[in-house]
């Protein structure tokens, strides 16, 4: 584990936003981090054809929202 050094603009948008999504700074830094890595490995897929992938991965069952 290492120290990284982001701007403090930065820091304060991953503390707004960390509060919101309910992770701790470091756990949304790591994701945005890794959502950023397989964005740049997956240049042709959109961000929910990421999550999608990812949560195929882990074996994640998401219900269907029944239309009424």
């Amino acid at each position: 584990m290492g120290i990284v050094k982001i701007a403090d603009h930065l820091h304060e948008e991953l503390r707004k936003t960390s509060a919101v999504m309910c992770r701790s700074i470091n756990a949304q830094a790591e994701f945005w981090m890794k959502v950023g890595m397989l964005a740049e490995a997956n240049p042709s897929l959109s961000f929910t054809e990421i999550m999608a992938q990812q949560r195929k991965h882990a074996a994640v069952e998401v219900p269907a929202i029944d239309a009424a």
